[in-house]
């Protein structure tokens, strides 16, 4: 019987080598999501040790030149897939690919989605995705579990996830019927649980069983290319099922982020939630931002079903740019990847048949190049807003701030370099991938990394990448983010007073009654109604 390490053990065991490089970034713009300034960065032990002007570091410390460029904190990705299979087949791109890819972007931190498949512990299934990551990882990561089957007995590994082993946030399916797909009311009490422990509630946002009957229809009217899965998943079944999440969520009282945001009418849900108050979160990813779903009727097979993932890319051309309108202007808050590359031979599993195309698309080096083109270039977005949406934010409402996503004296040294001038094109042919083809293939992005820092580590320094495998740590992440949770403290603090009497004793019986008075002249006079027939 294989005996679990606790967290505290593992955290001994990885740090006892040390971190990291002494190293000094000099002439540089720090840029943190509330501030910019120009000021040097001394890192030592993979830890900022100090910021400001004119330091005193020891001697032989290495110089990495900043000069005219923007010094950022390393980007977070909270929406990875490197381990999970998919119709048996593991992805193309696992912890080692993934994250060297992550780091050759400028991401030095993911989190993981842990897919529990029916039947397994949800204990058992974050052990063996741990060990695989800590073995194989070029870069810290933390990890998500994905509840497949939802039921009572989940409670007891549900809070030792939480308390023991650094997990705080669960990913429901509204989609995959009779796989994976959660009824209304296994969301609803599985929320009230995940709100009691602190966590937060994450959601794969489709309305399953229509997308069921959509897909039988389609298939027996001879439609099994790629096209078939757009078709059979529209828009709709995407913006109906974030409505009914954040509703059910509201009523709960528990805070949800909804994963993949792929059109403007779920988009649109979300930023209309906001304005009313409710405590949820939208994650649009690197493929939803940078291009469309007309490629689903590529003439060339293998092209369009590279693109082929759940929720789909929306048809709609607009819609990348309408997305990074709403996320430039705090509608949307996270940008992820949601990285799931499977080859152009696993794809083939589905040739004669959509469904059975594995899910998922590239996008974890190409994430924060993407954004800086789209947002920060066109002027919808400033370097602060750029940083926030690639880093801080996720760092804040995963609970790991200011330990991440911030450049400050005690905080990691997982710092990038951005050359916010620089053009590259993407091409599967030169990414860091072992994925034939690139989504995102052709496109011209402006800003890059030119250094990338790690764990106190350099990594990236003119265009060469310098990894070692294994070398990430777990980041456990506590319960009751403080981001998230304040207004969900508040919410629960304002408690339904009856009107009707109660049996039993009472909290106020201790209170004197006044004596009953017959109000003769009630507020608004008295009603003339003298018969109900």
């Amino acid at each position: 019987m294989k005996v679990s390490r606790s967290e505290t053990e593992y955290v001994n065991e990885r740090d006892l080598s040390g971190r990291g490089d002494r190293l000094i970034i000099k002439g540089g713009k720090i840029v943190n999501d509330d501030q910019s300034f120009y000021a040097d960065v001394y890192v030592e032990d993979g830890t900022i040790k100090q910021i400001g002007e004119n330091l005193i570091v020891p001697a032989g410390v290495k110089t990495v030149d900043a000069y005219g460029q923007l010094v950022v904190p390393g980007g977070i990705d909270a929406n990875t897939n490197l381990h999970a299979p998919q119709k048996g087949l593991n992805p193309a791109d696992d912890f080692y690919q993934g994250t060297r890819a992550a780091l050759a972007g400028g991401t030095t931190m993911i989190i993981d989605h842990v897919l529990a498949e029916p039947g397994i512990s949800l204990l058992s299934a974050f052990e063996q995705w741990r060990d695989v990551a800590d073995q194989t990882a070029c870069c810290d990561f933390s990890l998500h579990l994905d509840i497949t089957r939802w039921h009572d007995g989940l409670y007891e590994e549900l809070e030792t996830l939480v308390k023991d082993r650094g997990v705080n946030s669960f990913l429901f399916f509204m989609a995959y019927k009779d796989r994976y797909q959660s009824s209304d009311s296994q969301l609803y009490e599985a929320f009230g649980v995940l709100r009691d422990l602190g966590a937060i509630a994450q959601v794969h946002a489709e309305n399953g069983d229509i997308i069921d009957e959509e897909q039988k229809k389609l298939l027996s009217s001879g439609i099994t290319g790629p096209e078939g899965h757009v078709l059979s998943h529209p828009e709709e079944v995407e913006t109906e099922a974030v409505y009914r999440a954040i509703t059910i969520a509201k009523q709960a009282n528990c805070p949800i982020y909804i994963t993949k945001v792929m059109s403007k009418s779920a988009a649109d849900v979300i930023a209309k939630a906001r304005k009313k108050g409710m405590v949820v979160y939208g994650e649009p990813i690197t493929a939803s931002l940078a291009t469309d779903g007309s490629h689903y009727w590529s003439k060339d097979w293998a092209t369009a079903a590279a693109f082929v993932m759940s929720p789909p890319l929306n048809p709609d051309p607009s819609t990348p740019k309408y997305l990074t309108s709403l996320l430039a202007c705090g509608d949307l808050q996270v940008t992820s990847s949601a990285q799931a590359s499977f080859s152009t031979a696993q794809k083939a599993v589905g040739k004669d048949d959509f469904t059975l195309i594995p899910e998922g698309t590239n996008g974890i080096e190409e994430r924060m190049s993407v954004i800086w083109d789209r947002a920060v270039s066109t002027g919808k977005m400033d370097e602060n807003e750029f940083v926030a949406v690639t880093s801080t934010n996720a760092a804040k409402l995963f609970n790991i701030y200011p330990r991440k996503g911030r450049i400050a004296v005690g905080s990691d040294a997982d710092i990038v370099v951005w050359n916010p001038k620089e053009i590259r094109t993407v091409s599967g042919k030169t990414h860091n991938l072992t994925v034939e083809l690139n989504i995102l293939e052709g496109l011209e992005l402006r800003g890059m990394a030119s250094v990338v820092i790690s764990g106190g580590r350099v990594v990236l320094e003119d265009g060469k990448l310098n990894v070692m495998e294994g070398s990430g740590r777990f980041i456990p992440r506590k319960a009751f983010p403080d981001a998230v949770y304040r207004r969900i403290r508040a919410r629960s603090k304002v408690t339904y007073q009856p009107t009707t009497c109660q049996p039993g004793a009472q909290i106020d019986d201790h209170i004197p009654r006044r004596s009953a008075q017959r109000i003769v002249a009630p507020p608004g006079g008295r009603s003339n109604i003298t018969s109900l027939s």
